[in-house]
């Protein structure tokens, strides 16, 4: 019997798109951001913006495309992305198409495994934003950071 070996090819497919602030200094920033994304989706999307040193966006990558109200999100998906563009840290965001921004026991649950899985790889999560409707061309969003979940 001979044995067969496969090897499996990573392709990173890049798409220019521009973004209004390439430097995130506050989660403001990172809403911002993330809003012109993924802000009027009809469903969950997470999304991994990756980070140099300077904490210039270097990528924007959709990770995830989940249902209503639910995306499941595994740190090896988000880590991928931010490996591949040799990021220093990254931010998370995901919608909530209800518009309501209020974090979910899952949300603070992935935030605490991206953050240790960070620590252990050595890229840092800064935040995990949770994205809801724009109101008078202001964005509600809560961040997991500044509520103490980070």
């Amino acid at each position: 019997m001979e044995t067969v070996y496969e090897i499996v090819r990573v392709k990173q497919v890049v798409m220019e798109s521009q973004v209004k602030n390439d430097i995130v200094r506050s989660p403001e920033d990172g809403a911002d951001i993330a809003y012109d994304f993924i802000g009027e989706d009809d469903r969950e999307i997470f999304l991994v913006m990756c980070l140099n040193t300077k904490n210039r966006v270097i990528a924007v990558h959709r990770c995830h495309v989940g249902s209503l109200n639910a995306s499941i999100v595994h740190p090896r998906e988000v880590f991928k992305t931010a490996i591949m563009n040799n990021s220093a840290s990254i931010m998370v965001a995901h919608q909530h198409p209800s518009g309501d921004p209020q974090p979910s026991q899952e949300d603070i649950h992935i935030t605490r495994r991206l953050h240790e899985a960070g620590q252990l790889i050595g890229i840092q999560l800064l935040d995990h934003l949770v994205i809801g409707e724009k109101v008078n061309s202001r964005i509600k969003f809560n961040s997991l950071k500044e509520k103490g979940y980070l």
